[in-house]
């Protein structure tokens, strides 16, 4: 089924394809881009042609396919497809790389992009260089998904003053936004200035909310006619009220999918326990230096540093105080009890139907409980006699901190052999160190709090030092900005080099590159865990991995427009710290036998580009094997928090890609997007299971993934849109999507041969426990309108 919508999607590009050449005569596009989409494209590539291609297409030396402009797939899937996390070709986001003025962006622990560091600051983030897929680039190696360079110095922004505002319901309500940048001035300096606020009272989802700023500055200092030096400050302060995981009987429940658990009233205003708060600035030094009219060196900098923090209910010997426990709902109460009472199931399901403070945070309660609590701790800090009595908070709201200080240099050489091939090397160095530890964020009516292991208590209830998280000041009581729990550091260093060479003649151009790094990383405990003594406290295991990758394409250069191309690539690449260890929090163990992730990919394609249709379809096929993870989660068996160390995790990804652009007037557009993929688990999976309250293994388990869908992403996506532009600054666009093969993350524990031994296979219990849930279809349609005018002034 899915080989013939393939075959489909290219018979209909070929037919488009040649009814656009009935145009023999390009003519160049003068219309003006989408401004208020800018939030949300910020990563869509460009394809286009050069100057030389507005010709008659009859010249010997037909043009090289450039990033220029925008690529009708790409447009579609980086914004009609975002509401529904749409993955492109399947892909995690740590196969997307984005750099930022020469230096690498992406954070060493997981390899995401942070967008958020420059979040609400679009009027200074426009000038970008994308590369998509496996095409080769000027500034990096680069990742399998997509290559993103944004160039955010003084002397590349437009000389103009602007001010915009814009309404949405999306993550905010609101956002206004003021710049000006100066240009390049006749003495060689360039100044650049941007904020913006991005704010809403309460989203869309109940209990959310979001306040946003975002600020910058940059300076460049032209020094002769070869160098370039600049420097670049930004930041985006960001706090929000986040939305819980909703299970599928609360969501019944409330009668609505935007059920939230995470709030609940106070004093009859919402309050949301899940606070995300986030600032870590950046600053970039650059110099650009031209050796001479055919070879560049660019060398920069960078540095960031702050804070990401989220923070959540912790409770000490005291009922769980989460709305949709799963042992307050109705079914547990009907069914899943041992001691079933339908009766008292559905009296259960009443209350909670009918009364929404029965699904939401009893904050009131929470302080109740607090202030009619009076404990004494005995020998606080350690100390014989030491004792403390008081209102001891059995809640608190907590604050989960993530500090990082991150390092990136990186140098980038670019030269020209002729007009037959381009040369590009880099090398890079990037240190990372994060700190992970909690502290007290609110004591809820209560006096203070006790740093102890609730756990370890039940576990080893004679055992004076197991319960302590931090031995070396046993029985510590703590108040509001105090840490607690866990403390400790990751380090990671990666160094890396690389080589490419671009080759051009008459119809083909090919390009051949490959890349070699090291990586090291290690954690160290600030703190001595009285579960794990002489595991927990100082520098663990220094992991160290050599790793290489290269990559090559080729492109037919059928004429001016239309090309058809072929990439393929092979690399391995280090497994990062949070699938190594298998607990962190608690101690320095980490997997067995850790080891690489290997890639295998490669793609093929045609691309059609004239003034009046964009097309592009391509097909994709990327093997990954020996991947790692570590899931952690409570298990109600265990009493404890369980993890899971994964290994052998094999994935396969394959499927085609097809867009449309076509200009039906100056002022009218009509566009159009497919995606069909498939992305299966490819291999049964090892997994080593533990308890964060024992170092002794408690079980090994085959999992049977073997042929079930990658989740959190549809695998087929679609898309229909118009768009009118008014020649007088003002636009309107109305677009219609649809999304199916969509699938729910899996419960290991539910794959396995403990799960299913006692069920009979191919039954309707069997089938319940180990099918996967699939989501059903879903439509959006969107509808944007914008009006734009900008003041500019002119340099000195």
């Amino acid at each position: 089924m899915l080989k013939s919508r393939l075959l489909l999607l290219l018979f209909c590009c070929v037919t488009s394809a040649a009814m656009a050449q009935t145009d023999p005569t390009p003519k160049k596009d003068t219309t003006g881009t989408e401004d208020v989409k800018e939030g949300v494209l910020e990563n869509i590539p460009t394809v286009s042609l050069d100057e030389n291609d507005l010709g008659d297409g009859g010249s010997q030396n037909t043009s090289s396919l450039l990033t220029a402009g925008r690529d009708p797939f790409y447009s579609a899937a980086s914004f009609n497809f975002s509401a529904v996390r749409f993955k492109i070709k399947g892909y995690d986001n740590d196969l997307f790389s984005t750099y930022m003025n020469g230096i690498p962006m992406d954070n060493l622990d997981n390899g995401f992009t942070p967008f958020g560091l420059w979040g609400g600051l679009n009027d200074v983030m426009r000038n970008r260089d994308v590369s998509w897929g496996l095409r080769n680039n000027t500034f990096a190696f680069g990742d399998i998904g997509s290559n993103t360079n944004i160039d955010s110095r003084a002397s590349r922004q437009r000389a103009q003053t602007s001010f915009s505002y814009a309404s949405s319901n999306r993550n905010y309500n609101n956002r206004m936004m003021i710049t000006h940048s100066t240009g390049l001035s006749k003495k060689g300096w360039a100044f650049s200035f941007s904020g913006s606020r991005r704010w809403a009272g309460e989203g869309y989802v109940p209990g959310t909310y979001y306040d946003g700023w975002g600020y910058f500055a940059a300076v460049d200092k032209r020094i002769g006619q070869n160098h370039l030096i600049s420097l670049t400050v930004f930041g985006a302060p960001t706090e929000n009220g986040r939305q819980g995981t909703a299970v599928s009987e609360m969501v019944q429940l409330s009668g609505t999918n935007y059920y939230n658990p995470n709030w609940g009233y106070q004093n009859g205003v919402k309050r949301n326990a899940s606070i995300a708060r986030s600032h870590q600035p950046v600053a970039i030094l650059t110099h650009d230096f031209r050796l001479n009219n055919n070879t560049t060196i660019t060398t920069a900098a960078g540095y960031t540093f702050g804070n990401r923090s989220v923070t959540a209910l912790d409770w000490y010997n005291a009922a769980d105080p989460r709305p949709d426990y799963y042992r307050y709902l109705p079914s547990y109460t009907s069914v899943w009890s041992s001691t079933p009472d339908p009766v008292q199931g559905q009296m259960v399901y009443d209350l909670m139907k009918n009364n929404i403070a029965y699904r939401q945070i009893n904050w009131q309660n929470l302080y109740n409980v607090n202030r009619a609590s009076m404990a004494t701790i005995n020998n606080v800090n350690g100390v014989p006699g030491n004792n403390v009595t008081g209102h001891l908070s059995r809640y608190i709201v907590e604050e989960r901190i993530f500090n990082t200080q991150r390092f990136n240099a990186n140098s980038v050489i670019n030269t020209k052999f002729g007009d037959k091939i381009d040369f590009t090397a880099g090398a890079s160095y990037q240190m990372q160190k994060n700190h992970y530890y909690k502290k007290v964020d609110d004591l809820l009516g209560g006096e203070f709090y006790v740093n102890l292991n609730q756990f370890a208590e039940r576990d080893y209830p004679v055992d004076n030092i197991a319960n302590q998280f931090d031995v070396e000041n046993p029985n510590r009581i703590l108040h509001e900005g105090d840490k607690f729990g866990y403390d400790y550091n990751i380090n990671i260093n990666k160094a890396e080099a690389w080589a490419q060479g671009v080759f051009k003649f008459n119809k083909v151009d090919f390009f051949l590159a490959g890349t070699v790094s090291r990586t090291q990383f290690y954690r160290s405990g600030n703190v001595k865990n009285g579960l794990f003594p002489n595991d927990s406290y100082g520098k663990g295991t220094v992991n160290e991995f050599i790793n290489y990758g290269g990559k090559g394409g080729l492109t037919y250069k059928i004429n001016g427009r239309n090309y058809i191309y072929a990439n393929a690539a092979y690399l391995t690449r280090a497994p990062y710290f949070e699938n190594v260890f298998v607990s962190p929090r608690t101690r320095n163990t980490q997997q067995n036998d850790v080891t690489s992730e290997t890639i295998q990919t490669a793609e093929a394609g045609y691309i059609m580009n004239s003034p009046k249709f964009k097309i592009r379809i391509g097909g994709y096929y990327t093997r990954f094997q020996d991947a790692m993870d570590v899931m952690s989660f409570y298990h109600d068996t265990y009493q404890n928090f369980v993890n899971y160390a994964i290994s052998g995790i094999n994935k396969l990804h394959f499927g085609g890609e097809f867009g449309i652009e076509a200009r039906v007037t100056p002022t009218i557009t009509l566009n159009a997007a497919a995606a069909l993929g498939r992305y299966y688990y490819d291999s049964k999976q090892n997994a080593v299971i533990t308890v964060d309250n024992s170092s002794s293994v408690i079980g090994q388990q085959l999992i049977y993934m073997e042929n079930f869908r990658l989740p959190s992403t549809p695998m087929e996506a679609y898309s229909f849109g118009i768009n009118y532009r008014s020649p007088k600054f003002w636009f309107v666009s109305l677009t219609g999507n649809y999304f199916d093969q969509s699938y729910l993350s899996m419960n290991p524990l539910r794959r396995t041969w403990d799960a299913l031994k006692f069920v009979a296979p191919g039954s309707a219990g069997y089938n319940q426990i180990f099918d996967q849930t699939k989501f059903d279809a879903q439509y959006t349609v969107d509808f944007f309108g914008g009006y734009s005018e900008t003041s500019q002034s002119m340099g000195d």
